[in-house]
């Protein structure tokens, strides 16, 4: 039960990284974007352009990373399993990460830190457990 969950978690933790790649990769030219992201005019969306493209594209990697791992985790194979686990960990240990970085940016992206965090410590709490669930299950038999 709790691997499905920390999989559904994961998996919206991944969807929502895909969202921020849309955004900073696709969208940035749109002032509602930029507006979002806390840039006050165009000329600064344009001259950040090349930065925010950049950085969708790591949100892109991470979110497939977890895809991936999920796949791979809900094998039936042994090595695979543990393979899978430790991309979903990685991926989501990366993307916690990313938002402490951000609140080390200052005050002002606390919120925006809290929703790009949230989803994936979550998930990587869920997925921990269900992780040395499985494993004491193993050692079990």
């Amino acid at each position: 039960m709790i691997a499905i969950l920390a999989t559904v978690v994961a998996a919206l933790a991944a969807a929502l990284h895909v969202l921020i790649f849309v955004m900073e990769s696709i969208g940035w030219s749109k002032p509602r974007v930029w507006r979002r992201f806390g840039v006050r005019d165009q000329a600064t969306a344009d001259a950040t352009r090349p930065m925010a493209y950049n950085q969708g594209f790591y949100n892109l990697f991470l979110a497939i990373g977890t895809a991936v791992g999920l796949v791979l985790w809900w094998t039936t194979d042994a090595a695979t399993t543990v393979a899978g686990f430790a991309l979903v960990v990685f991926s989501l240990g990366s993307m916690l990460a990313a938002a402490v970085v951000l609140v080390t940016s200052g005050a002002r992206y606390l919120r925006p830190a809290l929703i790009q965090g949230t989803l994936p410590a979550t998930g990587l709490v869920l997925t921990i457990i269900a992780g040395a669930s499985a494993g004491a299950a193993a050692a079990a038999v």
